[in-house]
């Protein structure tokens, strides 16, 4: 495969890999505020997402792929909040743990890392049909 062409797929992966963070980040932020529906119950849990590196035979070398996705282990903090449906007999609601401003900043480097991918993508292309109108021009 012509070095072009696996740029282009290199970074295509990019931006497959990048999507999907995109939307991790984005159900978190969208669960920020879920509670159980049942008192003393488990919030929403952040989702966390990984990517490795795999190696591509037909072009030979590496593309980005999502390794997993898990969910975030670290400890739901308590709020008092007697009135509300998720209180436990003290009172206490567990809610989700996740920081907003840890998703915002996610998000960012997620889009520029997007960004970068489709920068790559669109330089490719017009190098390309560079090359095409040179190999028209020598006929």
């Amino acid at each position: 495969m012509d070095p072009l062409s696996a740029s282009l797929k290199v970074a295509a992966s990019g931006l497959q890999a990048q999507s999907e963070r995109m939307q991790v980040v984005s159900e978190n932020l969208a669960n920020a505020k879920s509670t159980s529906d049942i008192p003393g119950g488990d919030p929403y849990r952040r989702k966390t997402i990984s990517f490795v590196a795999e190696l591509d035979r037909n072009i030979g070398g590496s593309v980005v792929e999502v390794g997993s996705i898990a969910r975030d282990p670290t400890e739901f903090t308590l709020e008092f909040n007697p009135g509300h449906e998720a209180a436990d007999e003290r009172g206490y609601v567990k809610v989700p743990n996740v920081n907003v401003l840890i998703e915002m900043a996610d998000m960012r480097e997620a889009n520029r890392g997007y960004e970068a991918n489709l920068q790559v993508i669109k330089q490719a292309r017009e190098l390309i049909s560079m090359t095409i109108d040179l190999m028209r021009s020598q006929s």
